[in-house]
């Protein structure tokens, strides 16, 4: 009886163990290597331009996908449509109050003559987007490692064309190239300490699951629909009914629309 004990224990052990891996791969995955955008930047900017120009629409696309075929629906399987909506509300207007907070304090201190804040908040604000996509990714792999994959994948689609605008405007306010990527490596390592933050609470059933699913889908559809999209329509061409844009981002629904069948069949089958 012992022995049967001792194994079981050791199993949910090395299950746990697992479960840690993937949360710091994938998180590394979302955070650091969605970098390679804004290294491409320090290279070549022309290309780093092209590939925020085609990962921007195709982002925004996965985002959608991401938020309303598998965070909310499991979310919904987690707790109740209320609690799970909700969250999803709060998280929006909480995000939205943030970022406000963030233009409003940059504004403030610039007409107080007071020495230009920008770098601090563009690093600040990235770590705090960092920390926060952490906690989506691992609020999503509380749920299933199939629904952590895809979310981050959502994840990092839409922080590649981010961290490109991030290095952009670092560079431009007069940092060196070795010191941008420092900092954008140290932010982006945020996104790793918040998801195993996250997943050790949320293990240890301190965290309703269904609440962090919530504002982990406000937060992915605020990103989406306030910054994404509303920039999609600024770049179109208001002469033409069709364009490339929006065909990437219904791509970018479709991918992550299989990406979450197929995780679900064969990943957790």
């Amino acid at each position: 009886m012992r022995q049967v004990q001792y194994n079981v224990h050791s199993n949910r052990k090395a299950f746990k163990l697992a479960d840690y891996r993937h949360v710091i791969f994938f998180s590394l995955v979302g955070g650091v290597f969605s970098l390679i955008g804004g290294i491409i930047l320090l290279s070549k900017e022309k290309y780093a331009q092209a590939l925020a120009k085609y990962a921007t629409p195709f982002a925004a696309g996965a985002l959608l996908a991401a938020v309303f075929l598998d965070l909310i629906k499991e979310g919904l399987q987690e707790s109740n449509a209320n609690t799970v909506l909700t969250s999803a509300l709060i998280g929006i207007v909480v995000f939205f109050f943030a970022e406000r907070f963030l233009h409003w304090f940059h504004h403030h201190h610039q007409h107080d003559g007071a020495p230009d804040a920008s770098v601090s908040l563009i690093i600040i604000g990235d770590t705090l987007h960092n920390a926060l996509d952490g906690i989506a990714i691992a609020a999503a792999f509380l749920v299933s490692i199939p629904t952590g994959i895809v979310t981050t994948f959502a994840v990092a689609a839409h922080e590649i064309p981010q961290e490109i605008g991030d290095f952009g405007l670092l560079l431009h306010k007069g940092l060196s190239r070795k010191r941008v990527l420092l900092v954008n490596v140290l932010s982006a390592l945020a996104t790793t300490m918040a998801a195993v933050l996250t997943f050790w609470l949320g293990s240890a059933d301190r965290l309703p699951i269904g609440v962090l699913l919530g504002l982990s889908a406000g937060l992915l559809l605020y990103i989406a629909m306030s910054d994404i999209i509303p920039e999609i329509h600024e770049r179109s061409d208001n002469q033409r009914l069709f364009e490339w844009q929006p065909i990437l981002l219904m791509i970018g629904a479709l991918v992550v629309a299989v990406c979450i069948n197929l995780a679900q069949r064969f990943i957790s089958g």
